[in-house]
C-alpha cells in the first residue's frame, strides 16, 4: 500500500517534469516568442537541468536538444527508480498494463527504449489536448490571449491538412482529421512500440 502511494506520487511528479520539458522543447521549435508567461513558468521549472545540458548538447536546426534530452533522461530513471520503490510492476511507460517478471523494468536497456516510447505517447497526448483546447476556444472564445499560442503550437500539423481539406460549409475540418490522425498513431505507433518491449521482456 505504502509503496503504490510512494510510485503514484513519484510518478506523478516525474511525469509533471517530463510534461514541462516537452513543452518547452515544442515552444522553442515552435519558435514562440518568450515573453510569454507559459514559457516563463517552463524555463524556471527546468533551467536546473537544461542550462548546465546546454553547455554540452548543442542545438540542431534550432532545436533545442538539450531539452529533450533531459526530457529522455528524466523519463529514464524515473521508470528505473519506479521499479525499484516497488518491482513487482511493470510500469505503464510501454502503454502496457499489469503485473510482470520483477525487476524487468529495472534492465537498463529496456528502460531506455520504455522512456523514448513515454516521450512519443506524452508528446500525443499534449497535441491532443491542445487541439481540444484550441477547437474550445474557437467556439467559445476565439480573442483569448491563448489562441495565438495554440495556433503557433499546431500550425506545422494543421497546415499541411488544411491544403488538402477543404472547409465543409466554412467548418475548418482539419482540427478534427489531426485529432482523428493523434488517435492511430497512439493505436498503431506507441502501440507497436509497446508490443516491441514485451517481445524485448
Amino acid at each position: 500500500m505504502i509503496a503504490q502511494a510512494l510510485a503514484f506520487l513519484v510518478d506523478t511528479l516525474g511525469t509533471l517534469l517530463i510534461v514541462a520539458l516537452l513543452l518547452r522543447f515544442w515552444l522553442q521549435a515552435a519558435r514562440a516568442p518568450f515573453n510569454n508567461p507559459l514559457s516563463g513558468l517552463l524555463a524556471s521549472v527546468t533551467n536546473w537541468g537544461v542550462k548546465p545540458l546546454r553547455r554540452v548538447v548543442p542545438g540542431f536546426w534550432g532545436l533545442d536538444l538539450a531539452t529533450l534530452l533531459l526530457a529522455w533522461l528524466v523519463a529514464w530513471a524515473l521508470n528505473i527508480v519506479l521499479s525499484l520503490i516497488d518491482p513487482r510492476l511493470l510500469l505503464d511507460f510501454a502503454g502496457s498494463v499489469g503485473p510482470g517478471p520483477a525487476g524487468v523494468s529495472a534492465s537498463v536497456g529496456v528502460s531506455a527504449v520504455a522512456a523514448l516510447v513515454q516521450l512519443v505517447r506524452l508528446f500525443i497526448y499534449m497535441m491532443i489536448a491542445a487541439l481540444i483546447v484550441q477547437m474550445l476556444l474557437s467556439w467559445m472564445n476565439p480573442h483569448s490571449p491563448m489562441a495565438p499560442l495554440l495556433d503557433l503550437l499546431l500550425r506545422p500539423f494543421l497546415k499541411p491538412l488544411q491544403a488538402r481539406i477543404r472547409p465543409v460549409s466554412g467548418f475548418d475540418l482539419s482540427p478534427l482529421v489531426l485529432l482523428i490522425l493523434c488517435q492511430l498513431a497512439l493505436i498503431l505507433v506507441v502501440g507497436s512500440l509497446a508490443r516491441v518491449m514485451l517481445m524485448l521482456i
